[in-house]
């Protein structure tokens, strides 16, 4: 049998060459085990403290009352630290052919996303903000089938119903808190717009796919440079850059708290490459949804931000949701390559 690429499935490595002895399939499976464990372990520790520390500098309150509102100075870091990395990660032999103002539009609607998101904190906890983004598969099955030509088996659709209701019992407030009093709704509205822009961004991503020779480092670089220089034109033509400036010089730790902010970022977009490469997007899909619910457990214990029984049943019944269509994907995929 013909060797298989480094890309190969690690189990179906396995599957394919039965002559292993038991030794050396006992130090396949520590070896693969290991990177498990490395790769998880990394995408763990780094979205954990990547959450802890934006909820820090969105919702951290510095002397005279002063809170942190530059948006677009905090997606801006993001945007340029994504940058540098996918820069690096990028083949030197990689073909692009796919246009520059279809990376701009996609770019646009991937900016709008994380700027929603971002502003959304503001007005609403972190576990909400976490368990409400977990809604992301239902803009991609709604704008997938109508703008990409998708269809999807009725199971998906359950799925979604399950997402859908669990988020609906942890929003639900019996009475309204602290945090909505300095604006209605608000929090809610910039979940649903960046829901939105997920939904955007993932079609014209799926047409890409079809239609031009790319790879993931090259697409997230073109996607992040221009939401960068959105970002700078945005932060000069608002007067936010100025504003943001004279935040930062008045109190220096912003500046290094941004900077480890991204930086977390970039290492758990490190590790969810190579988990893919070294497992598989199912896997990858698994460890991240776990890492959410994680993230929620830990923000609720270290943020102070208590849950109702009914909030814990609702992220039960969304990370169940995700769990089954996760499994299900894959078994869809598994299928097709069996034919």
């Amino acid at each position: 049998m013909g060797k298989k690429d480094k890309s190969s499935d690690h189990t179906s490595l396995l599957k394919g060459n039965q002559s292993l002895s038991w030794s050396e399939w006992l130090v396949h499976e520590a070896k693969l085990a290991g990177q498990f464990i490395f790769c998880a372990g990394g995408i763990l520790v780094c979205y954990f403290y990547f959450g802890i520390q934006q909820e820090v500098v969105v919702q951290g309150k510095y002397n005279d009352g002063d809170r942190f509102t530059y948006t677009q100075a905090l997606v801006f870091f993001m945007c340029v630290a994504n940058t540098i990395f996918a820069f690096f990660m990028r083949s030197k032999n990689c073909k692009d052919n796919v246009p520059t103002p279809t990376y701009a539009i996609c770019a646009a609607s991937y900016l709008a996303a994380m700027m929603f998101s971002n502003m959304a904190l503001q007005f609403l906890p972190y576990p909400t903000q976490v368990l409400a983004k977990s809604c992301k598969p239902i803009p991609v099955l709604v704008f997938g089938a109508l703008f990409a030509g998708k269809s999807y088996h009725f199971r998906k659709y359950l799925f979604v119903i399950m997402i859908v209701a669990g988020v609906a019992l942890f929003m639900y407030k019996d009475k309204k808190s602290r945090v909505d009093e300095g604006g209605f709704g608000w929090g809610e509205i910039f979940l649903l717009l960046s829901l939105t822009c997920d939904g955007t961004t993932t079609a014209i991503q799926d047409r890409i796919k079809k239609s031009y020779n790319r790879s993931s480092a090259s697409m997230m670089l073109f996607m992040n440079f221009f939401s960068s220089l959105y970002l700078l034109v945005g932060l000069i033509a608002t007067g936010e850059l100025i504003g943001f400036i004279a935040f930062v010089q008045k109190y220096p730790k912003v500046f290094w708290e941004l900077a480890l902010l991204s930086i977390a970022g970039c290492g758990g977009q490190y590790f969810i490459f190579k988990t893919i490469n070294e497992f598989s997007p199912l896997t990858c899909s698994i460890v991240t949804t776990t890492r959410k619910l994680i993230t929620i457990i830990i923000s609720v214990i270290f943020m102070n931000h208590p849950l109702s029984e009914r909030q814990i049943l609702g992220m039960v019944v969304v990370f169940t949701g995700l769990a089954l269509d996760a499994i299900d994907s894959k078994r869809q995929t598994v299928k097709f390559h069996v034919k």
